[in-house]
């Protein structure tokens, strides 16, 4: 190995910290290590940590295997019994140079009160592994207690980023040749609350598009609807550069279902969300998470699920069947039969694939610029893959959307 290999389970965010632990590891001589960044966020995710972390130890005898990550946090003693991993590290101590190499007193589990950590870690790193774009993290934690939600447990208090360490990352990425870069947290809209003056995520996009001008492409990762702040709605209208793509964490279509998962929004509120940003600008699509099966959802409740996809312009869907979370209230609640879970998210599913095609058949004969992920596939400013063409991960190419192929656009050279 020529450095440390990174095992990544679960959200943006995982991705970002991977990259920060690569480095801390390589730096402090981890090389031959095998590092697992683990995903709390359904038992399931848990499940398949385990279970590759075994398979691991089975193909590589001799490696230093390393668990971190949000499962790591909350099931520490889960963790703590597989004899196939040498060290378990905390999510507030996997960004800490400290806690990489290996020491003659090193502890084999090293595992913080979470909850007491009120400083985010600020670290700069020049690039993504094989990646076009690159995600940058500028707040950490949430203050929110969703009922099906074990992640303020393994994530602690929400945290963030002062904006100058933010600009000063995301010009370094720029100058190290990204053309886009992401926004990413456990709870991006809820940024700056903890800061002097208490910034916004607005207040942040302005100023990262205002001090890196060369900075091509500016995304958000998932945002709260009812976060949505007025600078933050005045840079969707007014900055070009940054994506008309908005993920948004709708979760049910139903408002019972959303105060019985302690959500802070109502099917009223994404959809004036979605119909805002087409005002302001036109052309923005949405994505969306949405939960299938939460416990008690009636057939009407899951019926406004499937309404609000077409009501709220919903396009690119990412649907999570519910499964209970030990020490989560909603897995204290009367739970649905997995048969009906699975069936109401391939609904959703569905919903969602015919979504998208109406919207990719709408694209065709556009000139837009994509940029090269792969050498065959790139992505327009509105998330749109694209194939036909090839070029050098990471450049951007304008391009003509000629028709549609499944779920990508075909282009030639425009």
């Amino acid at each position: 190995m020529s450095g440390p290999q990174l095992v990544t389970f679960g959200c943006r965010l995982n991705t970002y910290e991977s990259e920060v632990m690569r480095d801390l590891a390589t730096k402090a001589g981890e090389g031959e290590a095998i590092i697992f960044n683990t995903c709390a966020v359904t038992s399931e995710a848990e499940r398949q940590a385990r279970q590759a972390i075994r398979k691991a130890r089975r193909d590589n005898p001799n490696a230093r295997i390393i668990v971190t990550g949000c499962a790591a946090q909350v099931s520490t003693a889960k963790f703590a019994e597989m004899p196939e991993i040498d060290r378990i590290i905390g999510n507030d101590l996997k960004l800490k140079p400290e806690a990489w190499g290996v020491t003659p007193d090193e502890a084999r589990v090293e595992v913080n009160d979470i909850m007491q950590v009120r400083e985010t870690a600020q670290h700069l790193i020049e690039g993504f592994d094989g990646r076009a774009r690159a995600f940058v993290q500028v707040q950490q934690g949430c203050d929110h207690r969703c009922t099906f939600c074990i992640i303020p447990y393994g994530r602690g208090n929400s945290r963030s980023v002062p904006a100058g360490a933010v600009v000063e990352q995301v010009r370094k990425l720029v100058e190290n040749g990204y053309a886009e870069v992401v926004l990413t947290g456990v709870d991006v809209t809820s940024y700056g609350h903890d800061l002097p003056g208490k910034p916004t995520l607005g207040m942040l996009v302005r100023r990262v598009l205002k001090l890196v001008p060369d900075l091509p492409r500016l995304r958000l990762s998932s945002l709260d609807p009812v976060e949505i702040d007025d600078d933050l709605w005045a840079a969707l209208a007014e900055e070009e550069r940054l994506m008309p793509h908005l993920h948004l964490s709708v979760q049910a279509g139903a408002d019972l279902i959303l105060k019985r998962m302690k959500r802070r929004h109502l099917r009223a509120d994404a959809i004036a969300v979605a119909e805002k940003a087409l005002r302001l600008r036109p052309d923005t699509v949405f994505g969306a998470d949405l939960i299938a099966g939460f416990p008690t959802e009636t057939d009407e409740h899951f019926n406004d699920s499937l309404r609000i996809v077409s009501e709220a312009n919903l396009t690119y869907l990412h649907v999570f069947p519910y499964s209970p979370r030990p020490g989560t209230p909603a897995a204290k609640m009367p739970q649905l039969p997995g048969s009906t879970i699975k069936a109401r998210a391939a609904a959703l599913r569905a919903a969602g694939q015919a979504a998208l095609t109406r919207y990719l058949d709408t694209q065709a004969g556009r000139v837009e610029e994509i940029l090269f992920e792969e050498e065959t596939l790139g992505r327009t400013p509105h998330f749109v893959p694209v194939t036909g063409l090839t070029g050098t991960p990471g450049t951007r190419q304008k391009v003509r959307l000629i028709d549609r192929i499944g779920e990508q656009m075909r282009g030639e050279v425009a």
